[in-house]
């Protein structure tokens, strides 16, 4: 009988033991990350100007406006910029960096000679922080110490590439910074695709007479949609948090050339005390993620039931 007592007491003590050590985790989570979340919307239906949130008498220093924040965040011009910019900078962003993995996985999976040396070296710049790379590329593309004085002091004085200087061009610098982080990211995950497909399937189109050209064009991209969505799931997203990488590269300049949504959240916040409309741009773009995310997850969630 007590052997079978402990047994009992050992099968649920299994079975709780995970959700024991997983509690605290969650709890924190759910805190820390939803919580603020929560706290971020209701901020934004507020008038909020600046923390604390009551004076030394206790009483709070904010009322409830309904939708007006947003109404102020859609009639603002430097919103309407940042809007602009980051269709710019994701559209570019995301197609680049899809078709750069694409051709870097189609080119290792060839079975050339160094392949293991290569895959590191292309994933490296994603093991960097945007800091650092936004700093790194700051340095190159300064006229005065990068690539532009470097190519004048070899001799080619009428060399000339002030990209993060110009207006016209800064939010391109921007893209070839977070395109060269990327890139090598989205190559894994073209070339685990890649490996995947049946050899059999292409041995024998191959074996009916298809070109190289026919085989990659009918069957193996088309194989290759899951993780064209995957790819383009990750890389919309951090399109649309883009943060670190414009404040070390340009610091949303010269003028707004370079602000980014996150780049307005964060001015409007901190640095001209309007919570309320910093706090509701931060939701615009949580619900743009969210309608990335959701029907990504609903459709992987679905497939796989």
């Amino acid at each position: 009988m007590a052997a079978h007592a402990e047994a009992d007491f050992r099968t649920r003590l299994q079975a709780w033991l995970p959700k024991l050590v997983l509690s605290p985790s969650l709890a924190l989570i759910f805190v820390f990350v939803y919580g603020f979340i929560l706290f971020t919307v209701y901020v934004s239906f507020t008038d909020s100007r600046i923390l604390p949130f009551v004076d030394k008498n206790g009483q709070q220093t904010f009322d409830l406006i309904g939708f007006s924040n947003y109404e102020k965040l859609f009639r603002l011009s430097h919103w309407e910029i940042a809007l602009g910019n980051m269709a710019v900078f994701a559209g570019l962003y995301i197609v680049i960096c899809t078709a750069i993995g694409l051709l870097l996985a189609i080119f290792l999976d060839q079975k050339i000679r160094g392949e293991g040396a290569l895959r590191p070296l292309y994933l490296y710049p994603m093991a960097l922080s945007f800091i650092v790379t936004g700093t790194a590329w700051k340095w190159f593309l300064d006229p005065g110490i990068g690539l532009e004085n470097i190519l004048q002091a070899w001799g080619w004085e009428s060399f000339s590439f002030d990209w993060i200087k110009n207006r016209d061009f800064a939010i391109y610098t921007i893209v070839l910074a977070a395109v060269w982080q990327t890139s090598g990211f989205v190559m894994a995950m073209f070339l685990a695709g890649l490996r995947g497909i049946d050899n059999e399937i292409l041995k024998a189109a191959q074996m009916d007479g298809a070109s190289n050209w026919n085989l990659y064009r009918r069957i193996i991209i088309p194989q290759l949609r899951p993780a064209f969505l995957s790819a383009f799931v990750i890389l919309a997203h951090l399109a649309i948090k883009t943060f670190d990488l414009v404040i070390a590269m340009t610091g949303g300049g010269p003028g707004r050339a370079t602000e980014l949504p996150a780049t307005f959240m964060y001015s409007y916040t901190f640095s001209r005390n309007q919570m309320g409309i910093g706090a509701a741009s931060a939701v615009i773009m949580l619900m743009t993620i969210a309608a990335i995310m959701i029907p990504y997850l609903y459709a992987e969630l679905k497939e796989k039931k």
